[in-house]
């Protein structure tokens, strides 16, 4: 039972994977609007602690004496009068029951904790030892600390959270707008056959910055709870797009492997991904992610994309059919230069298909023309 419990509970589900992931989890379940954080605030407002672990297994109970076994149904007011019995509180890790009240909890005293007050050391020592998130609430302090798998987050006000998640939701309007110039600018470049790599690498670290900022914005959300949903809908609107462009434009520009150096697409991608906010401020170190050599006379050097990124700009074109034409082509120049009938020779494409092809790159080519001559 322990270990598939402790798998299913709050701080073992959600996207991602390790300390972030068990995080994310515990924040989602005690975010504004949730029954269990308008206990914690009751909480809070009658001037007493708390100490409430959020699952149950063999290890949690190993560490209770005394108390009561419970087993109720969850209620916010429930948990604010059973707090007063000043011991702990166990939940179920669905949090739809009360499983225990005034319990001792009694972990492992060699279980290392930096925390000093009593409350918060048991709190952090449970948490280590059972993997369940665990939440105190400070009386002398008034305020709320979740422990997550030796990770301390305490729970600010929606206002806090909104402030700053604003601040960085500017921060990131403003990045997308410079992303598109130079995302434009690509396509124009694309056009004519000009493209260098400094071309490349500014699209993909203005790409990954964008992407790191909506990131941090998306933490925001889950804190917010219910307070977030103004934001989540302005930051799904932000990003729309970023994360498959990301993708199109290393397909797009990754170099091809040779005897001293390949690197695939996923490589590519992680590389980016590694790279500190320092580093990404320097294109030559985002050369190198690309797997390119990163010198001055490289982010210079001529490069021609192979078609993916525009070809995925053309309406209703499945992917495999990209596929088929970048490979069949080789090159985004001779698909722009690629008739009526050289696309019908392609496996899969059909008629109407290849004119719908041959007038959505043209489209492509005149509008990314006119936006940077106009």
């Amino acid at each position: 039972m322990a270990a598939n419990d402790r798998a299913a509970s709050p701080g073992k589900s959600g996207q991602g994977t390790g300390n972030e992931a068990l995080m994310r989890a515990s924040l989602s379940a005690v975010a504004p609007g949730t029954a269990l954080r308008d206990g914690l605030e009751r909480i809070l407002r009658g001037n007493t602690g708390g100490l409430i672990v959020l699952g149950m297994d063999r290890t949690v109970e190993s560490m209770c004496t005394g108390g009561f076994v419970l087993d109720v149904d969850f209620a916010a007011t429930r948990l604010r009068e059973l707090c007063k019995l000043d011991g702990a509180m166990i939940l179920d890790k669905d949090m739809t029951k009360i499983l225990r009240a005034g319990v001792q909890l009694v972990p492992d005293a060699s279980i290392p904790t930096e925390e000093t007050g009593t409350r918060h050391r048991t709190a952090d020592r449970v948490s280590k030892a059972c993997g369940f998130p665990v939440v105190s609430v400070s009386q002398s302090m008034r305020l709320i600390a979740l422990y997550v798998d030796g990770e301390r987050r305490v729970l600010e006000e929606s206002s806090a959270i909104l402030s700053r998640a604003n601040q960085a939701l500017a921060t990131l309007e403003r990045y997308k707008l410079r992303l598109d110039e130079v995302a434009g600018t690509l396509s124009a470049l694309e056009i004519e056959d000009l493209v260098t790599v400094r071309d490349v690498t500014a699209v993909s670290q203005r790409l990954e910055m964008v992407r790191r900022i909506a990131t941090e914005i998306a933490e925001y959300v889950v804190e917010l709870g219910t307070d977030g949903r103004l934001l989540s809908l302005q930051l799904d609107e932000l990003i729309a797009g970023v994360e498959p462009e990301r993708e199109l434009v290393v397909r797009d520009y990754v170099p091809e492997p040779t005897a001293k150096r390949s690197r695939t697409v996923a490589e590519a991608l992680a590389e980016l991904d590694t790279l500190t906010h320092t580093e990404l401020l320097e294109l030559p170190v985002v050369a190198r992610a690309l797997g390119y050599s990163g010198s001055p006379e490289t982010l210079d050097s001529a490069v021609s994309p192979r078609g993916f990124r525009l070809l995925a700009k053309v309406p209703r074109l499945p992917g495999a059919i990209i596929e088929r034409l970048v490979e069949h082509f080789g090159g985004l120049q001779k698909l722009l230069a690629a008739s009526v009938d050289d696309l019908q020779a392609v496996d899969g494409v059909g008629e109407a298909r290849a004119r719908s092809v041959r007038e959505g790159l043209s489209r492509l080519a005149e509008s990314s023309i006119l936006e940077r001559y106009v």
